[in-house]
């Protein structure tokens, strides 16, 4: 069932829009409604699977702001292999 919803918008945002619309072959309204679905589309979260030792480490290690992950797993792997 379609409802009509008024909204208050900059008319030059409202303007440009409509020449999108127009560009995309598709109505404003339609637009709107798929813009809207997309934001409130509700995601099923899958639960991460943990063992017990990660759940009491976690949060323990607290990493310098410009750690480079990359960059140290590389220098480890080399060390270990080459």
């Amino acid at each position: 069932m379609n409802t009509k919803l008024t909204l208050t918008i900059e008319q030059s945002v409202i303007e440009k829009a409509k020449k999108y619309a127009r560009k995309k072959e598709r109505s404003l309204s339609d637009l709107i409604e798929n813009y809207l679905k997309a934001l409130t589309k509700v995601e099923p979260s899958e639960p991460k699977e943990t063992t017990p030792i990660v759940d009491s480490l976690k949060g323990s290690f607290k990493a310098p702001k410009d750690f480079d992950y990359k960059k140290e797993l590389g220098n480890r792997l080399s060390e270990k292999y080459l």
